[in-house]
């Protein structure tokens, strides 16, 4: 096996696992660059790939193929609104934000798992007929060589979380928008002498991860796992907070990190049909993403600093 079949093996996959994690880790760059420590996207995952399903079985039958769009965006509203609570919890009553963010990740795991048990009288949902399937994009899949590693056989999901990546570049460092929010998470005393309502950036900061991770997890649910149980969301929104850290809090070096762990997490499902991965136990190859994760914030992050008023209350008037 050459070194081109090879990559179209390996990078189609990495696009295919990466594009939740992409996500998620947008989601995490916008609630700690407003100043609020955001440990429960593995929750918001876990909620909006609930959502999702749930979603996709209740209508599939009536919109067939759109379906698992219309349960993605589902997701991300539910999850929207599930990030409140931490909103609640870490802005407005001051609570310890890592505290709030574990909360939510236990809250989200058990009232799901209790709501799939009372819809349908087991521990998972039914597997959705309609999923974000694999595609050849039109046109670029018939480029020499760049077609067939980038453009064959990729969801489209993968693409849109990349752009959306560059989007939330350009928000948060182009627009005073993005400005607005930064200043909160750097110096909120300085923010709310010019003017800007901390508290309200701040829950906004909050409800876009919530709705980033609800992408994530809707994407996640109806592209790989095809159902909703306990395990269907396992350390992948753990996964994505170590991406925004290893991206240090940038768009696009989440976007990195995250196709890094993207890469590590595919090898787990393609190292059966690269030469040289063959012999390695299959348990081997499925706790290398952690170890990655362990080994990028332990030793290659450098001085990564997070903004300077991350996981601190704010208090009108306080310095």
């Amino acid at each position: 096996m050459d070194i081109l079949a090879i990559l179209a093996i390996i990078i189609p996959a990495t696009l295919y696992t990466a594009a939740p994690l992409i996500l998620t880790a947008l989601g995490g760059v916008f609630s700690e660059r407003s100043g609020v420590v955001n440990i429960g996207l593995e929750g918001l995952m876990v909620f909006g790939a609930f959502s999702s399903i749930i979603t996709t079985l209740l209508i599939q039958d009536t919109v067939g193929a759109a379906s698992p769009w219309i349960g993605i965006l589902v997701a991300a509203i539910a999850s929207g609104v599930f990030s409140l609570f931490h909103a609640v919890a870490s802005v407005t009553l001051r609570a310890d934000q890592t505290v709030s963010g574990v909360a939510i990740n236990f809250l989200a795991l058990g009232l799901a798992i209790f709501l799939v048990k009372k819809i349908y009288n087991k521990g998972q949902t039914d597997f959705i007929d309609y999923r974000i399937n694999k595609i050849n994009i039109p046109v670029l899949s018939d480029i020499p060589v760049v077609g067939k590693l980038f453009f064959t056989m990729v969801p489209v999901t993968s693409f849109i979380a990349i752009l959306i990546a560059f989007i939330a570049w350009y928000i948060i460092y182009k627009t005073p928008f993005g400005l607005r929010l930064r200043s909160v998470g750097e110096h909120p005393m300085a923010a709310d002498t010019m003017g800007i309502n901390v508290t309200r950036m701040r829950y906004t900061g909050v409800i876009i991860s919530g709705i980033f991770a609800g992408l994530g997890g809707g994407v996640y649910a109806t592209s790989i796992a095809g159902n909703f149980a306990a395990g269907t969301i396992s350390g992948q929104g753990f996964l994505a907070l170590a991406a925004m850290i290893f991206g240090k809090w940038h768009p696009l070096g989440a976007l990195g990190a995250a196709l890094f762990f993207g890469l590590a997490q595919s090898l787990s499902v393609i190292g059966g049909q690269i030469p040289f991965l063959q012999d390695f136990p299959n348990v081997i190859l499925t706790i290398i993403p952690y170890v990655l994760t362990i080994l990028a914030l332990a030793g290659f992050v450098g001085r990564a600093e997070a903004p300077k008023a991350v996981g601190t209350p704010y208090i009108k008037g306080k310095r």
